[in-house]
């Protein structure tokens, strides 16, 4: 094989990998975004006037992050997690995006979830029981 046509290859074998590799960053950011750091599947997703709080479950682990309608500027936003019996695993703050993760042992547990944003909240009752 002429020297030229390796090289040719192996240029196109690097702008290859390179290629998707960036599009697997891209891809990881977007599902990180998407699942505000929260592992398993989505189980709930809970809409209120100016957020969305969603509801992730992992085996014996239930996971929650409030998501603003409109991010960017510095609010005060909330999440919590409670498991039937125990006390309720919370996140407040002023947050440009979300608040949250936050994860808690439910035990096969019914749980609690509260979400807020600004003055306006949703709340699930007792679910995944």
């Amino acid at each position: 094989m002429d020297s030229g046509v390796i090289r040719r290859r192996l240029a196109l074998g690097a702008a290859v990998l390179a290629a998707s590799g960036a599009l697997a960053l891209t891809a990881t950011g977007t599902a990180q975004a998407a699942d505000g750091g929260c592992a398993g599947h989505e189980v709930r997703t809970l809409p209120f006037r100016t957020g969305v709080t969603h509801v992730y479950k992992s085996g014996d682990y239930v996971c929650a992050v409030t998501v603003a309608r409109h991010s960017g500027a510095a609010q005060s936003m909330a999440v919590s997690v409670q498991a039937r019996g125990n006390r309720p695993v919370v996140d407040k703050g002023r947050y440009k995006y979300h608040a949250g993760p936050v994860t808690v042992n439910t035990g096969h547990r019914c749980v609690w979830i509260r979400g807020a944003v600004g003055r306006y909240t949703v709340s699930s009752g007792w679910i995944l029981c």
